[in-house]
């Protein structure tokens, strides 16, 4: 069956990323973490600890720490963002866990555009942070079998 010229033409369009690539979080002064891209996850996710919600102004925010490279824990960011709200996450052990959400800036394959992102503690998690469906969606295609496609290691 032959596929239709506007579905083919549309997937020629998106860039394929492999299922690790390095991004950048410009907005939050991370200028590279590996990332682990899964489809099978709804949600963005990025390793932090010392989260602390307060209010500025009238704004609800939420200060943390990152260690940004895998089995680092010597290099660490202290990044704030506005607090979108508390959301349920299922983990992939079917554990549910409230998150705190934010709104960033994500860069990749020379792109930038903004995700959701929730924070927890990744530390025992083979990737500091997860980029979900929902960040890719209409704008990837993902290579299953490649790694870095769009970054360097």
């Amino acid at each position: 069956m032959e596929k239709s010229k506007k579905h083919s033409s549309t997937k020629h369009e998106l860039l394929i990323i492999g299922w690790r690539e390095r991004l950048v979080l410009p907005k939050l002064g991370i200028s590279g973490i590996k990332a682990k891209i899964d489809t099978g996850a709804r949600s963005s996710a990025l390793h932090a600890f010392d989260i602390k919600v307060f209010t500025r102004d009238t704004h609800e925010m939420v200060r943390f720490k990152v260690h940004p490279y895998q089995r680092n824990t010597k290099e660490t960011v202290i990044a704030e963002a506005e607090l979108l709200e508390h959301r349920t996450v299922r983990s992939s052990t079917g554990h549910h866990q409230v998150r705190p959400v934010i709104e960033t800036i994500v860069e990749l394959g020379g792109q930038q555009w903004t995700i959701e992102l929730t924070l927890t503690n990744r530390d025992v998690m083979g990737f500091r942070m997860l980029l979900g469906r929902q960040a890719v969606r209409q704008r990837f295609l993902v290579d299953s079998g490649q790694s870095f496609v769009q970054s360097k290691n």
